[in-house]
């Protein structure tokens, strides 16, 4: 855990003084993004650096999968997210030194990152070693308009005269350390030059690149282009043509300027990405021509504008303040900025867990996305909710195969994956973990419940809600007395592994059959072309309504798993801090004790509340508070919604700063490998599902809105259907509505009905604990984690 390295600012990330020896860590936090090109935040010339590069959305590279002991079912390749080649180095001779941080005087390095334009900026005051100064101001964004597009403007002054520049701006494939998650020497192998060259031509002043991936067969065009000048002290502006030369991994831009004192060299590098597998590789290389040719046309300043009035609407649709706390403020922005950063533009690709702000995890895509994200993305930017469910509906061939391979009926959707197919080759947590299913499931059930729309559910939605109730029905089984149970699967918490009738599973199981019925029901002719009769509906309704869901009598608890309250207990109090567990303790210790990784039982009483009294909601936290480590960064967003929900408004605040801290704060100490995007989109909700009492699932939205103490008050927006809904909670509560004549809404349990004209206006409600605030384990309570 560090402090986080930026002032606090409302709209804005600043950077004061740049540390080289954090840059991988403001690298993951400085990335700029469009949902299609990610430009972590390394510095132009490169070096020093983490981790420099850039991502694009779906581009991957595949390798063999190795095993001391394979087993059947076990997948023969893993995927990783591998860079593109990176357009944004931009080195700088000056005299006859590079421009390096690490060497000559730094007077003066602030960086700022905007989230209401999307751009990076930086300023750099510098002498080189041999006594030249020069002052450097850069700038980046990727477009949030043309989403092909990136651009760098690059800006040198000469403090004093004269001095001679030389700028080499490079396009380079193959030439990006990646970050690797394996020791296979195959694996380093595939992911460190991952790319062929197909096709390479020069274009204006810069070049066009087309590769291929090896294995994948992924292929991606990029290209650059310059707008190169010189502008005198006396205001006369000179057009510089740089020398050009292209090979099949590289073009390289060189130009070569005197400046006197007061004399200014200005680049405007324009960047192009199209990545398409199925087009011809000369079709390919004619787009990117096309979008620098766009970038030409717009220039640096229409691209900043277009970002700003992109962003001007997102901030509009989704407001947020806290009042009371500036830090939590700016931390709940820069949260839903970069979850927007992340999928915006979008299209027939997924999120990975670190988005495009690094190659942690692979790049890959896990339930998480579908649990946080979408929900996140549904009531904040619905058209990019609707993309990434889309691309999951579109990867239900690869999810049958794989349900077939394993002997079960419907489709098994993968615990991580880049393509589709399965990547994990880690069964108990892993392709064990079957709830994921359910995961996705509930975020196609939830779209189209916030949204309204049908037509998407009959075209992408049912089917994989008919799918993984059949998957269900072919994973559990009924016993003498008619209980439906699961067997041998793991829950969301991976330290009690291959387990039987994970509460969590079973609920989530039993509402992806009845959402399934559901969706049946309001599609009927699409259910019978998909071969759904009445009998298997029925078959689904029975077992959802026999599931068994264990309860502890002795204790007044729900166990997690099957026996789990009679594991022995883990000693806290010896442990220390030696976390993450996992990497202190083996297995054979773990799985035997109550000991909780991640929010499992808890998260059951969030996704499935109607399923548990407030009593045993109450009793139910208390009990695994005790025994919840949180070495996952999804636990604290659904401990701070279920904290609040019972009455614990400081702890949930608590959780809430946790999980909106985690990457400004590196709580993981792993925030240079990418952003943990499911906890910042998991902060989000626990604002409004938390503290706001957020209830998107039944015929009407709910509110509950609590004001805990650290707080004087708190607003936010979001999307429903139509309609724009304003919560602003302080003394009182006012919920408005823009967008829709009328809305009736249900607040504190009461039905009432808001108009643009007639918010509702009701004083701030408290609710009353049912039992004492709950202990966590020795070490990890939230302000243990945070250092207070």
């Amino acid at each position: 855990m560090s402090a986080s390295p930026f002032a606090i600012d409302p709209w804005r990330l600043v950077e004061e003084h740049v540390d080289p020896q954090r840059l991988g860590l403001t690298e993951a936090l400085l990335t700029v993004s469009n949902g299609v090109i990610g430009l972590r935040g390394a510095l132009e010339e490169g070096d020093p650096a983490f981790e420099t590069g850039v991502f694009v959305s779906g581009v991957h590279e595949t390798f063999p999968l190795s095993y001391p002991e394979k087993s059947y079912g076990d997948p023969d390749q893993g995927q990783a997210l591998v860079n593109v080649p990176d357009g944004m180095r931009v080195r700088l001779l000056v005299g006859d030194a590079p421009l390096d941080i690490t060497a000559g005087t730094v007077h003066e390095h602030r960086r700022v990152l905007d989230m209401r334009t999307g751009t990076l900026t930086r300023e750099l005051d510098w002498s080189a070693p041999g006594g030249d100064r020069i002052r450097v101001t850069t700038g980046r964004l990727t477009s949030l308009v043309e989403r092909s597009l990136a651009a760098v403007r690059y800006e040198v002054e000469a403090v004093q005269g004269p001095v001679r520049l030389v700028v080499q701006s490079d396009l380079a494939a193959n030439d990006t350390e990646p970050i690797i998650d394996n020791d296979d020497p195959q694996v380093a192998a595939a992911l460190r030059r991952p790319y062929r060259g197909v096709r390479r031509t020069a274009c204006g002043d810069g070049g066009v690149l087309v590769h291929e991936t090896i294995r994948s067969g992924v292929q991606v065009g990029s290209g650059c282009d310059h707008v190169i000048t010189v502008t005198r002290a006396n205001g006369r502006v000179e057009r510089v043509h740089p020398r050009v030369v292209v090979d099949e991994d590289h073009v390289r831009t060189t130009a070569v300027i005197e400046l006197e004192a007061g004399d200014r060299l200005t680049i405007l590098k324009l960047l192009a990405y199209v990545r398409d597998g199925d087009r011809p590789d000369g079709v390919l290389g004619d787009h990117v021509r096309a979008h620098l040719a766009v970038g030409h046309d717009l220039g640096w300043e229409q691209l900043v504008a277009g970002n700003r009035e992109h962003l001007d609407a997102f901030w509009d649709d989704v407001h947020l303040e806290v009042e009371g706390d500036d830090e939590l403020q700016q931390s709940l922005r820069y949260a839903l900025f970069q979850v927007y950063q992340a999928s915006a533009l979008i299209e027939d690709a997924p999120i990975g867990a670190k988005g495009l702000t690094g190659g942690g995890y692979s790049g890959h895509t896990f339930w998480d996305i579908e649990g946080f994200v979408v929900p996140t993305l549904t009531m904040v930017a619905p058209r990019a909710a609707h993309n990434l469910l889309r691309w999951r509906s579109s990867t239900i061939g690869a999810a049958r195969e794989r349900a077939e391979q394993l002997g079960l009926r419907g489709a098994s959707f993968p615990w991580r994956t880049i393509d589709g197919h399965e990547a994990s080759g880690y069964w108990p947590a892993g392709t064990a973990a079957m709830h994921v299913n359910a995961d996705i499931a509930r975020a196609f059930d939830l779209y189209r419940h916030v949204r309204g729309e049908l037509q998407f559910e009959r075209a992408h939605g049912l089917e994989v809600l008919v799918e993984t109730a059949r998957l269900w029905i072919s994973l559990g089984h009924n016993d003498r007395q008619g209980r439906w149970h699961l067997y041998g699967l793991t829950g969301p918490d991976e330290y009690t592994a291959v387990v039987d009738d994970n509460v969590f599973t079973n609920l989530m199981a039993a509402r992806n059959l009845r959402a399934a019925v559901a969706s049946c029901g309001r599609h009927p002719d699409r259910a019978r072309e998909l071969g759904v009769g009445s009998e298997e509906t029925a078959t689904w309704a029975r077992a959802a309504d026999a599931v068994h869901v264990l309860y502890d009598e002795h204790l007044g608890v729900h166990p997690q798993c099957e026996s789990f309250t009679e594991y022995d207990e883990w000693d806290f109090a010896s442990w220390g801090d030696r976390y993450p567990v996992q990497e202190h303790a083996p297995y054979v210790q773990i799985y035997r004790h109550q000991i909780v990784k991640q929010a499992d039982l808890v998260h059951a009483l969030w996704w499935c509340g109607d399923d548990f009294t407030d009593e045993q909601t109450a009793r139910d936290l208390d009990y695994y508070e005790a025994r919840t480590v949180r070495d996952s960064s999804l636990s604290a967003g659904i401990q701070s919604v279920v904290c609040i929900q019972t009455g614990h408004l400081g702890l949930g605040l608590d959780y809430l700063r946790e999980a909106v801290q985690v990457d400004l704060h590196d709580l993981q100490g792993n925030t240079e490998q990418g952003l943990h995007l499911a906890s910042l989109a998991g902060a989000w909700l626990a604002l409004t599902a938390g503290l706001g009492g957020l209830r998107e699932d039944g015929p009407l939205v709910q509110l509950s809105p609590r004001l805990p103490d650290g707080l004087t008050g708190y607003r936010f927006r979001f999307l429903w259907r139509d309609a724009r809904i304003e919560v602003h909670a302080r003394e009182q509560v006012t919920v408005s509505v823009a967008g829709v004549d009328s809305l009736d809404v249900v607040l504190y349990g009461d039905q009432v009905t808001i108009t643009p004209d007639e918010p509702a206006v009701v004083p701030v409600r408290s609710v009353e604990p049912l039992l004492s605030t709950p202990r966590q384990p020795v070490g990890r309570s939230p302000r243990d984690l945070a250092g207070a």
